[in-house]
């Protein structure tokens, strides 16, 4: 099974210290809660581990190996970092073609992966013109292309409605059931309570505290916040 290890990662910009010795894991099986407050480090982090920054100190692994090593990464790591990358003429069905192609995939995975995020009835519609909850569904259609084992996603449900959100939940906790392993980096940290299996809490970037989410006790948000406060 796949996992993510994140070890003794340290990156600066100029005379910012963005991540800081950071070690955690994510496990297989699991839906792993990614937090921290606005300049925390979890985006730099993200980057590093898919190969779009490189660290100074320490490694970003996938399977064991740096995303750039992985002979299929498409295969091995769906990712999601943004809901904008699209060109706003193309239809949804247009850009993941493009993607399968340029990834070397089958075209067939284009319609399974629209039906699978609800995006069917929608697949020759420009993008220009979709919600910022539709361009999330998106997104993750294209982070499934590959039916990779491992999802990294960066604030998922930002745009989704109540329902969309709740279909997201079950969406997660589904792929973990299958073992996937699942990493969620979110400021919705009601959200994340309901889908996480464990979290990971870091400030100024550094690790806080991880664990199962039962170990923060009833009141999560409580919890964080006074993590978070005495990090300070």
């Amino acid at each position: 099974m796949t996992t993510i290890s994140i070890n003794h990662l340290g990156k600066s910009f100029s005379r910012v210290r963005a991540v800081d010795d950071l070690s955690f894991t994510v496990p297989a099986g699991q839906v792993t809660g990614f937090l921290g407050p606005n300049g925390a480090g979890k985006t730099t982090t993200l980057r590093m581990l898919l190969g779009l920054v490189r660290p100074d100190t320490g490694t970003a692994l996938v399977d064991g190996r740096p995303y750039a090593d992985l002979p299929a990464p498409a295969a091995v790591v769906g990712a999601v970092l943004e809901a904008t990358a699209f060109h706003p003429g193309h239809t949804a069905r247009v850009h993941l073609r493009a993607l399968c192609l340029a990834a070397r995939l089958p075209a067939a995975r284009v319609d399974e992966v629209l039906d699978t995020v609800d995006l069917a009835s929608a697949a020759d519609r420009r993008v220009g013109g979709f919600s910022l909850g539709m361009r999330q569904r998106l997104a993750l259609a294209s982070a499934l292309l590959g039916d990779p084992a491992a999802l990294v996603l960066d604030e998922p449900a930002n745009g989704l409605d109540p329902e969309g959100v709740h279909w997201l939940r079950g969406f997660l906790r589904a792929l973990a059931i299958d073992g996937r392993t699942v990493l969620v980096s979110s400021h919705g940290l009601a959200e994340l309570a309901r889908t996480a299996d464990r979290i990971v809490v870091i400030n100024h970037g550094r690790l806080v505290a991880e664990g199962p989410v039962a170990e923060f006790g009833d009141d999560l948000e409580d919890a964080y916040l006074e993590l978070v406060r005495g990090t300070r």
